[in-house]
């Protein structure tokens, strides 16, 4: 292995060309961490696709699609990214991230999974189409993941083994596809679990195999000043970041619900009953006025009588007090 040696400053000091990787930092809390992520995002984009499903008109079923690109491109990819990056360490090096790749990550990763969504989520399904689809959105993942990875400054260079970049492509297809065929077939909350461990396991599998293809050349003078932030300090914005997306997808699928709720499937709102005109003659018959024995009275009017004429001779006189 290489060294480099320099003595001129005091901070500067002698560390290997290929420097060490650590991708566990805090042990099993990122892997484990990553994963749970992972499923919960998985799992509601899945119960988001089952609401398109159900829905009547091609607005709603865009609008919970959407919503199920934002739970599972932005959750169950881009912060399960974010979660297991938090274990990427070089101890030779000072690690940063730059913010906006990271949230240009966090974009590609939605609109890659609202895309492929929206292909399969409209119109017939078919298995051309999601294999299609899923070319299409796996591809787009492995650019979030890359995009994300140049984001992250060292003081030095990294570099890539194209075959695990080759491997972790496959599997991202692989796993694109799976989900998007989850996404228009799986029914039923146990399935739907069962499902988004798979997708978990997937995103996971393609992550960790994206950065076992990573390898770190440090410079020839290791600076300490490194531009971006830190590690840890960007847990804030994403907190942030998370934290207004899911206040926006809980409030859009609420509304969604309450909408589907009160309305048909036109948007329409719908009544309780047929409204009907009660108080048409034409409406009123003799049957439907009858009583039966113990029976409540009827809440429908009593017909009009029609006006009996009295002769002016048997008029009835009246008494009026002037």
């Amino acid at each position: 292995m290489a060294y480099f040696s320099a003595n001129r400053s005091p901070d500067v000091r002698e560390v290997p060309a290929v420097a060490e990787v650590h991708h566990f930092t805090y042990g099993a809390f990122n892997p484990i961490g990553a994963y749970l992520v992972a499923v919960l995002g998985s799992f509601l984009g899945l119960l988001c696709t089952a609401r398109a499903r159900q829905a009547r008109t091609r607005g709603r079923r865009t609008r919970w699609l959407i919503i199920a690109a934002f739970a599972i491109g932005g959750a169950a990819i881009w912060l399960m990214h974010f979660t297991a990056m938090l274990g990427f360490d070089v101890p030779e090096s000072p690690v940063r991230y730059s913010p906006l790749l990271t949230m240009l990550s966090l974009a590609l990763a939605v609109v890659a999974v609202g895309f492929g969504l929206i292909l399969v989520g409209h119109g017939p399904r078919s298995l051309p189409r999601i294999l299609v689809a899923g070319v299409l959105t796996g591809a787009g993942i492995l650019a979030m993941h890359f995009t994300g990875m140049a984001g992250v400054h060292v003081s030095g260079v990294i570099h890539y083994q194209p075959a695990l970049v080759v491997a972790a492509a496959v599997i991202a297809i692989t796993t694109a596809t799976a989900a998007l065929w989850f996404t228009v077939s799986v029914r039923g909350l146990l399935p739907t679990l069962g499902a988004a461990a798979i997708m978990a396991l997937g995103v996971c599998g393609m992550h960790y195999t994206g950065m076992a293809a990573t390898s770190v050349e440090l410079s020839h003078i290791v600076s300490t000043d490194v531009s971006g932030i830190r590690p840890l300090l960007m847990i804030v914005p994403i907190t942030l970041v998370s934290a207004g997306t899911i206040l926006a997808v809980a409030l859009s699928a609420l509304q969604a619900m309450t909408e589907e709720e009160f309305t048909d499937g036109g948007g329409i709102r719908r009544h309780e009953g047929p409204i009907t005109n009660s108080w048409s003659l034409k409406q009123t018959s003799l049957t439907a006025m009858k009583r039966t024995p113990g029976a409540r009275p009827s809440p429908q009017p009593l017909p009009l009588r029609k006006a009996v004429t009295v002769p002016a001779e048997e008029e009835p006189l009246l008494d009026v007090q002037s």
